[in-house]
């Protein structure tokens, strides 16, 4: 037996490290590994057949409605159905039913004809051929036979078939290029690299010569992550372990470009692969408006059964004398007088419940879901919102929150990228105390009249010549920027002086703008080939460095470092980062001169990195090496095995210099903060800089004002003090004047008001959300949501990607429950977006991970302003009333068949015909709120523009509170009760006529139980639709065309049904109906009345709150409607300017 493979399984499954059940085994060309190098233990995986379809021919019509009647109102009412179907009710179950059918058959159509499109779309996926690479040859095959462990050929300009690990390409350095925009957006090519040992196989024979394994970790969804490792057999030695990470992955939908043709091997397929695994949506959002509309319903839910239970008590009381119970002209059977009380009892119960159960609107949810689905491309159409220099507009990606951009109370917004340009301008750079200043490159362009180097301080000396060289060779290879090429150069390239000049491309526009200013120092970067790296110094020689290893940026570490190795043998290491992540590790260097610079370019805003080296000798780098590769192989806490070994290799580092970049302020996005900050939101700004580089930005963006007195929670204050000190000498100050920055009362418009701005940095947020020992963290948390709730800004700096979201989370979580927006542009954002009430990103130079786990992207920041204060206005004004008015106009048609039942013995007799049941919402009274919910304005654009202050008219869920509420449920019921009674009282006195018919004595009308319903139903659908009519304010020829034609529709459809126009429905109960009741004169001027009556209250109750306590959107209305379209002067007029906006900072900052 084989000792070798007991040992392997053994090691593998009982006594290793690593989890093995999370890894899988890929055998690359399906081939054994060779005898006594590990088991070969077969393993299944799907074939590679995508599916994003949900159903097929034979489950879509039971799982279809599966997943519609799991939805509350459609169970609803399908228990409605039933009940009428089961029991004798008072209306036909047709009632119920059509309106359900309708809604249900709409929503299958829509979802099987998108679910038609999916599968022509997998089948054009599944079915495209695919070349593969079999004995030798050169095979063709469809893609869905794909199997793991295929070696695939892909050519130019062709998608990935499947996840691949690249194992060598047509190019001699073993690299090419992908763009991945149809995973990420992003259109920008990516550099791949294959596998060391494998890229030097260019023909089919020699990778089908190729034995080796593959052990990685099983799917996760994950586009940025792979952890996995190669173990190629080139003898009958042990094999070479090579690590494997997403730079050596090709993902299944990226296409590769520049590059004739690679190989690879397949190691996910089909639903396992990263791009299906993203098929998969967020977690949903649910609005404000919502939650609201889920409480209102049941508090319906509750008057409907209150109904029911108070008809079916009165029902049993009324009949308790026998008379009553069994009238002559109604006997009752045998069987009928034996049942159980109980049982008819309930029955009863059932009944008048099918009776009322109108009072819930099935039909608003339909509404509602195509209001939020056509408003969304108001958004999308906005010309404004459009950039024309990046080609980019506005994005939607749910349409569920429109109505939530309308309360935001807290913006989340990171700094760069989002409230900068993210276009970086190098500045200067520091080295031993002396400072360089080049002209200004930026993207590659010099500006005119650049040439030469401007020197500041003196020059160094000849001893810190080499130190000064030293650092500009750091900054051309500490980085990992490709360079452009139209063509394969051999030659070296010229310098820029020389006519020609280097184009840079990086996921980092900080790396590509420092090494443009060291090209305007006399150090330019060449390219990497071979693995080596070519720079080229001052005297236009070439100096080539062989790339040993890369030490990644992450947001943790803050600094990255790379090792290499000269022309004459010496070995670098080479780290930049942020300063507080360089000083600590630093044991020599001019550490205070440079400290002082970068602390003067970080009060004036610049963005400030600093770099350090050690030399190697030999005996360091391997130890190095064997560090780097065992932390690289481990398929199990890679990340952290890899963060230990950089912490242990990143040190003992010697000081060379730092370097300064400017990052300007974004167009408007000063104008865009005061705005927002006019409409009571309060801006919280959270970004990984400095604390003086943030604050800077702060300042040039009206964040904080001339008069804002800045607080500082900060780990060098909770080191000077104790963290319960500065909270509680924090918390004095602010509330001094608590009542001074409310949201009610904090517009900004007063440049002397004084106001606090907090600063936070990660540091000291750790220590707040750290729960102590003696559990009393909370109050902590308190203490500082207290703080925070009285500073007019906040500035949390130095934060982590997930501290963002924890602070997202904290001020989303208290006790006001308050409505929070979250904007970036980076991957770092991400997790804050998704953990706000509302995430938009920013669709901009650091890739589009943002945008796509947003709710909505925005090509500018300045883009929000309209988004809120125009967009978010107005959807939350249209759908809070499409709500009220649906509940509203519900009232008013089951109230008065509430009404009726006190006068028609309780016996369920229904008060409107069928139609008129079935019909009501779904055609007479519902086109005329959906355009309205759609169009309407009740001020206009500019208006809202240029006076934020009424964003608070409609905050904290204004329109859809309890008072509201209320208010518009007592009108319905004013209006039914109008409607009922006067008609009543209208056919209060009757005769017989000779003929045996009913006829009122005053209106000479034929009197009947059709009659005096159809009486109070025409008098409501004009009182409801008139009520729309008068609460409109934006008119257009669709509001004409709709709200009158809705009118004219019921009239042509009661004509219709009453057969007047189609005389072969004589056979039905409403024959005549309607035009005999319009034949009487006394009955138009009765309906004019009534109509007149109904609508009566409200219009006195908006005229008296108008002129008695109007809201700032009243006031402005009037002010419109009398011809002054402009604002109080007050509104328009600006701050004083300051001389020196936050010199006492800067001073406080110095004195340090």
């Amino acid at each position: 037996m084989d000792c070798s493979r007991v040992r392997t399984l053994v090691r593998r499954y009982c006594a290793g490290e690593e989890n093995w059940v999370d890894s899988r085994t890929i055998y690359v060309g399906h081939k054994e590994p060779p005898p006594g190098a590990e088991a070969y233990i077969l393993q299944r995986h799907p074939d590679n057949r995508i599916v994003s379809s949900k159903y097929t021919f034979w489950n879509f019509i039971p799982k279809n409605l599966f997943e519609q009647f799991r939805r509350i109102a459609n169970f609803y009412f399908l228990i409605i159905f039933l009940v009428q179907l089961i029991i004798d009710t008072p209306t036909s179950p047709v009632t119920s039913g059509l309106p359900l059918f309708f809604v249900i058959t709409v929503t299958a159509i829509k979802q099987g004809y998108e679910d038609w499109l999916r599968h022509k779309a997998d089948n054009a996926m599944n079915q495209c051929p695919v070349h593969f690479i079999q004995h030798g040859k050169l095979v063709r095959k469809q893609s869905r036979k794909l199997r793991v462990g295929d070696i695939v050929m892909v050519k130019e300009d062709e998608t990935f078939p499947c996840d691949l690990i690249f194992l060598s390409s047509s190019r001699g350095d073993g690299t090419c290029h992908v763009t991945t925009a149809s995973l990420d957006g992003e259109s920008s090519h990516k550099t791949h690299y294959a596998v060391q040992d494998t890229k030097g196989f260019h023909t089919e024979e020699d990778i089908d010569g190729l034995h080796a394994t593959i052990e990685c970790e099983q799917p996760q969804p994950d586009l940025y992550k792979f952890v996995g490792r190669i173990n190629v057999y080139n003898d009958r030695n042990d094999p070479v372990v090579r690590p494997l990470g997403s730079e050596n992955l090709l993902l299944r939908g990226a296409t590769l470009k520049n590059t004739e043709k690679i190989f690879g091997v397949a190691i996910y397929t089909g639903m396992e692969t990263k791009m299906a695994l993203n098929y998969q949506s967020k977690s949903q959002k649910r609005s404000a408006v919502e939650k609201s509309m889920n409480v209102f319903l049941i508090v319906y839910l509750c008057i409907l059964i209150s109904k029911a239970l108070i008809n079916t008590v009165l029902k049993y009381v009324w009949q308790s004398e026998p008379f009553r119970d069994e009238p002559w002209y109604n006997q009752k059977t045998e069987s009928e007088r034996q049942r159980n009380l109980f049982l008819r009892a309930f029955t009863d119960f059932l009944a008048f419940m099918v009776l009322f159960n109108y009072i819930i609107p099935v039909s608003m949810y339909v509404t509602v879901e195509m209001q939020k689905f056509l408003g969304s491309y108001f958004i999308t159409w906005d010309e404004e919102m459009f950039d024309e220099d990046t080609g980019e507009g506005p994005l939607v990606n749910t349409s569920d929150l429109n109505e939530e951009l309308g309360q935001v109370e807290y913006i989340f917004t990171d700094k760069t990228g989002t409230l900068t340009e993210n276009n970086m301008e190098f500045k200067e750079c520091c080295i031993e105390g002396h400072v360089y200043v080049p002209h200004a490159i930026c993207n590659g362009q010099v500006l005119p009249g650049a040439s030469g180097i401007d020197m500041i301080d003196s020059s160094p000396g000849t001893s810190a010549r080499e130190r000064e060289e030293l650092f500009f060779r750091a900054l051309c290879l500490c980085h990992t920027i490709q360079v452009k090429d139209d063509d394969d150069v051999d030659g070296p390239r010229k310098s820029p002086d020389s006519g020609k000049s280097c184009t840079y491309i990086s996921s980092s526009p900080d790396e590509v703008a420092l090494v443009e200013g060291i090209q305007r120092l006399g150090f330019t970067y060449l390219r990497l080939k071979d693995n080596y790296m070519e720079i080229l110094n001052r005297e236009n020689d070439v100096e080539r460095f062989e790339l040993l290893e890369i030490l990644s940026f992450d947001s943790v570490r803050r600094r990255m470092s790379v090792i290499v190795k000269s022309a004459t043998g010496e070995i670098y290491l080479f780290c930049k980062g942020a300063d507080s992540s360089i000083f600590p590790r630093v044991i020599e260097g001019k550490v205070d001169q440079i400290r002082a610079r970068v602390e003067r370019n970080a009060v004036e805003g610049l963005r400030t990195l600093c770099v350090a080296y050690k030399r190697l000798n030999p005996e360091e780098y391997e130890g190095i090496c064997t560090l780097l590769q065992a932390a690289k192989v481990a398929l199990q806490d890679r990340e952290k095995k890899l963060a230990e070994a950089y912490e242990q290799i990143e040190k003992d580092l010697v000081l060379l210099g730092a370097t300064a970049v400017e990052d300007r302020l974004q167009e408007k996005a000063a104008d865009t903060i005061e705005a927002l900050q006019k409409a009571g939101i309060k801006v919280w700004v959270l970004t990984g800089d400095k604390m003086e580089t943030a604050a800077a930005t702060c300042y040039a963006c009206k964040l904080f004002r001339r008069n804002t007195q800045l607080l500082e929670l900060t780990t060098k204050k909770i080191e000077e003090q104790s963290l319960h000190d500065v909270l509680f000498e924090l918390s004095k100050t602010v509330l001094r004047h608590s009542g001074s920055l409310t949201r009610d009362n904090f517009s900004g418009l007063s440049a002397d008001m004084q106001d606090y701005g907090l600063i936070i940095d990660g540091a000291a947020l750790s220590l707040i959300m750290k729960p102590r020992e003696d559990g009393s963290c909370g109050n902590y948390r308190e203490l500082f949501l207290e703080i925070c709730r009285n500073c007019s800004a906040v500035l949390c700096c130095r934060m982590a990607p997930l501290q963002k979201a924890q602070i997202v989370k904290l001020i989303k979580l208290s006790k006001e429950h308050p409505i929070t927006l979250a904007i970036g542009d980076g991957a770092n954002d991400v997790s804050m977006i998704l953990e706000a009430h509302v995430g938009i990103g920013v669709i901009g130079k650091e890739g589009r991970q943002a945008a796509r786990n947003s709710d909505y992207a925005v090509p500018k920041f300045k883009h929000l302003k309209k988004m809120l204060l125009v967009h978010g206005h107005f959807y939350y004004i249209r759908i809070s009333e499409l709500v009220q008015y649906f509940f509203y106009k519900n009232v008013c048609f089951i109230f008065p068949q509430f009404l009726y039942q006190f006068f028609c013995g309780f016996s369920q007799q229904t008060l409107y015909d069928t139609a008129y049941l079935t019909l009501y919402n779904i055609s007479f009274t519902s086109l005329p709120i959906l355009l309205y919910s759609l169009m309407e304005q009740h001020v206009s654009i500019d208006t809202l523009r240029r006076d934020p202050s009424l964003y608070r008219d409609i905050a904290k869920n204004a329109l859809l509170r309890w008072r509201v509420f209320i208010y518009w449920t007592f009108l319905g019921v004013f209006d039914a009760l109008v409607f009922f009674f006067g008609a009543y009282f209208m056919f209060e006195n009757t005769t017989v006529t000779s003929n045996g018919q009913i006829m009122t004595t005053n209106t000479h009308m034929i009197f009947g139980n059709w009659t005096f319903g159809t009486l109070v139903f025409t008098v409501m659908v004009f009182t409801v639709t008139l009520k729309l009519a008068l609460d409109t304010h934006y008119w257009t020829w669709i509001n004409h065309f709709v709200i009158w034609g809705s009118l004219l529709f019921y009239i042509v459809f009661s004509l219709l049904w009453g057969g007047i126009i189609w005389p072969f429905l004589n056979y039905q109960r409403m024959y005549y109906v309607f035009i005999q009741m319009l034949s009487s004169g006394p009955a138009w001027l009765v309906i004019i009345l009534l109509i007149t009556v109904s609508l009566l209250p409200d219009v006195l109750k908006k005229v008296l709150c108008r002129q008695l306590w109007p809201s700032a959107t009243e006031r402005v209305q009037s002010t419109c409607t009398c011809g002054h379209d402009h604002l109080p002067e007050l509104t328009l007029l600006a701050c004083p300017q300051s001389p020196s906006p936050w010199a006492m900072f800067q001073a406080r900052t110095q004195n340090r």
